[in-house]
């Protein structure tokens, strides 16, 4: 594997129980135990359990699960925050579990960073020094600093309010200062923890749109926790759903869609738009097409569906940026892709 298609974060096999004898409890838990009878038999609680996860660099990864999947808990082990009873963490072929102390204040200094629900702000710095913070724990000198904060207040939108404190702000503007202070470090790696959740839904959409409007510039690997599939499916290039500590499926929002693993995920994802999230690349069949009409590959259902009707039933190229053809969709097929099977 050329470093190219290496991952840019590798978690293998990892576990993570909590209780007085953690390591004690392991073989109960990989021989099958259950997160509730290992609780009621040995009163321990089993957060993680054999998760494996390539994360591929550039990428928005998204994890999603609902309250008590143990997502928040896997992201803290990235940098971390928290040790894990066994297995393996790697960021960019490095064992993050055999750092020492220097070595582990340099990665979470300047290889990632994180955003938080709750926004983490110092309440008594201004707006441009709560930016500022992460470049003064690396050492950047004062001007600099300065400078750089100044850049990221306006990529948020918050020229103007430099001078304000957090409290003077509302909760989507304390958000933005806090993806500001991520992306002044410069590091490589973002971890978000339900960094959108506290906000009100106009809010949060603006916040995921500046998320993906900067991404399309910055390609960072952005690790992104959520307990909300839509917003998973709208910001996640690849999606990972965890129910009781442990890995359920793993795919991009297409696979979740329409290739759900279980029914659990059938039932996650029964109410959900798919004309919005399925796209003419997922459905159509592949190969050389005669059509003269062409619709972008990456159109999703909802747009493409008056565009192949007002060809008259016939069948359209779906094609690459480039307009390169990839395959036919027609109307019938689109049709079918949006019916949720039983």
């Amino acid at each position: 594997m050329s470093n190219e298609d290496a991952p840019k974060v590798r978690i293998s096999n990892l576990y993570k129980v909590f209780g007085k004898t953690p390591a004690g409890v392991m073989d109960k838990v990989r021989t099958g135990m259950s997160k509730t009878d290992l609780l009621e038999q040995t009163g321990h609680v089993l957060a993680l359990n054999d998760i494996s996860l390539d994360i591929p660099a550039r990428r928005i990864q998204v994890i999603m699960g609902l309250s008590g999947s143990g997502k928040s808990t896997l992201i803290r082990h990235i940098n971390r925050l928290i040790e894990p009873t066994a297995g393996e963490i790697w960021i960019d072929g490095e064992n993050v579990l055999e750092m020492n102390e220097a070595q582990l204040r340099d990665l979470r200094r300047f290889k990632t960073s994180m955003v938080f629900q709750k926004f983490g702000l110092l309440p008594h710095r201004t707006v441009a020094l709560n930016v500022a913070y992460g470049l003064e724990i690396q050492g950047v000198d004062e001007a600099e600093a300065e400078k750089r904060a100044a850049h990221w207040i306006d990529r948020v939108g918050l020229s103007g309010f430099e001078q304000h404190y957090p409290g003077q702000l509302s909760g989507g503007m304390q958000q933005r200062v806090g993806l500001a202070r991520a992306l002044a470090t410069d590091a490589e790696i973002l971890l978000m923890d339900e960094a959108f959740s506290a906000l009100d839904p106009l809010i949060r959409t603006d916040m995921q749109s500046i998320l993906l409007d900067l991404q399309e510039e910055l390609h960072k690997t952005i690790i992104f926790i959520t307990h909300d599939l839509d917003e998973a499916l709208r910001l996640g290039e690849n999606i990972a759903i965890l129910r009781d500590g442990a890995v359920i499926q793993t795919g991009t929002a297409q696979d979740i869609v329409m290739k759900p693993a279980d029914d659990y995920i059938r039932d996650f994802v029964r109410d959900i738009n798919r004309g919005r999230v399925i796209t003419m690349r997922s459905i159509m069949t592949p190969g050389a097409s005669a059509a003269s009409a062409t619709i972008p590959a990456a159109t999703s259902l909802e747009e493409a569906l008056p565009l192949l009707n007002a060809i008259d039933g016939h069948a359209a190229t779906a094609v690459d940026k480039a307009g390169n053809p990839l395959g036919s969709i027609d109307l019938s097929t689109a049709i079918d892709a949006m019916r949720v099977a039983e």
